[in-house]
């Protein structure tokens, strides 16, 4: 009993020395969708999706299936509530989708526009009941709604894992008085937005987004300004669409510069990085399934766990019913997803820094543990310090029908005679 209670003791420091963050999302690779437009696909025309076997079933279900695990959601401060595609997004609405995602399990980040439609790097309209505000009143805009969203997002139950402050935001935000051509007025908006987060909810991280993931200069310039004017954040988001930067799929062009660019983000700044969007052509699948991949893999090489995930832009808006060419979803009579979304299936969820355990991989797909090597025996423990399961003299041990959590494996090996414990997170 006395060995039992000292093995339990030095698992559950171990846990808790390696776990952290929001709604027990610990050091989970982030594999998401932003999935804005799906209530007014579902409101509005009562959009069917199906799942691989031409099954109808919910959106979230057929998400989760493939891998999805974090929902990223726009917000609108007074959107028009009649143009389904360029408006809605408002407070209440996302709420209500942020609160549905976390009945998924899914992990939840924020997208404040800071605008009444699309703020990207072409466009940066301050909201209609802010145009005649001083520069003074624009900065309590900014931090009322901000916080006034938050404390709502939070009375909800939902504490998101991350909120951007401004969205591809290149040029500033709430222009002209948030444009780049004045940095200090820039930060004190930024800082307004991440000050306002910090006060409901302190271990929420903030995102800063811009465009052209693969652009380094572009990144460097801004970063820089950034720093030399104080604006406060956790996050350097990125987005990453191959078809948008050259008018090829080709995403080979640029992959290699999006990876160099995520390595010096973090190397200059002591940031954490993430792919906040990408896309690819819906026409060329296994193209965009194969570019997804190849973003995955370079933003699980980041050291440190400070690559923290992918979030695809709109995986089931089907050009059918939004128009746009950039899904991972068919169209048709009945529209399922495409095999882009399998990326998210063969990828690691390994919440250590995947490139320190090259003798490991996670198949998602079959819930199964595969090592490079047989070893003498595999435990699975939960943090209670239970052995869930076991098997000797094997390459692999399954993890079908265990409970999302955060799980020990413990090993055994034969060629080096070592032991080793490490964590797991379903």
């Amino acid at each position: 009993m006395k060995n039992q209670l000292i093995l339990l003791f030095f698992l559950l420091l171990l846990f808790q020395q390696t776990t952290s963050g929001i709604d027990n999302a610990t050091n989970i690779f982030a594999k998401g969708g932003d999935v804005s437009w799906l209530p007014e696909m579902e409101k509005e025309s009562n959009f069917k999706f199906y799942n691989d076997n031409g099954v109808a079933q919910d959106c979230f279900q057929i998400l989760k299936d493939h891998g999805i695990n974090t929902i990223r959601l726009r917000t609108w401060v007074n959107p028009s509530m009649v143009d389904w595609k360029n408006g809605h997004c408002s407070k209440y609405e996302t709420i209500a989708m942020a609160v549905r995602a976390k009945q998924w399990g899914m992990r939840v980040m924020i997208d404040f526009h800071y605008s009444d439609t699309w703020a990207d790097p072409s466009k940066q309209a301050k909201p209609a009941a802010w145009t005649s505000h001083t520069f003074t009143q624009l900065l309590d805009d900014v931090y009322n709604y901000t916080f006034n969203f938050m404390t709502a997002l939070d009375s909800a139950g939902v504490k998101p894992e991350w909120v951007q402050v401004g969205n591809e935001t290149i040029t500033g935000m709430l222009l002209p008085e948030g444009s780049t051509s004045n940095w200090s007025q820039l930060a004190q908006l930024i800082n307004k937005g991440s000050d306002a987060v910090k006060a409901v909810n302190p271990s929420t991280k903030v995102v800063l987004h811009l465009d052209q993931g693969n652009n380094n200069s572009r990144y460097r310039t801004w970063f820089d300004n950034a720093k030399t004017y104080g604006a406060k954040y956790d996050v350097i988001g990125m987005s990453y669409y191959p078809y948008w930067l050259s008018g090829s799929p080709d995403y080979t062009l640029s992959i290699n510069n999006l990876g160099t660019n995520l390595l010096d983000m973090v190397s200059r700044y002591g940031k954490e990085v993430m792919v906040v969007e990408v896309g690819g052509l819906d026409t060329n699948a296994q193209n965009t399934k194969d570019m997804l991949t190849a973003v995955i893999s370079k933003v699980l090489a980041v050291p440190n766990n400070a690559g923290l995930g992918v979030i695809y832009w709109e995986p089931e808006g089907s050009r059918s019913w939004t128009g746009y060419n950039l899904s991972a979803w068919g169209y048709g009579t009945k529209p399922q997803p495409t095999i882009a979304l399998d990326a998210f299936l063969t990828t690691t969820t390994l919440l250590e820094n995947p490139v320190s355990r090259p003798n490991l991989r996670f198949d998602y797909q079959n819930k199964t543990i595969y090592f490079n090597e047989i070893l003498a025996s595999i435990e699975i423990i939960n943090i209670s310090g239970l052995t869930l399961r076991s098997i000797m003299n094997s390459v692999s041990i399954s993890v079908i029908d265990l409970p999302v959590g955060v799980y020990l494996i413990k090993t055994n090996s034969f060629n080096t005679n070592s032991k080793s414990v490490f964590k797991f997170t379903l």
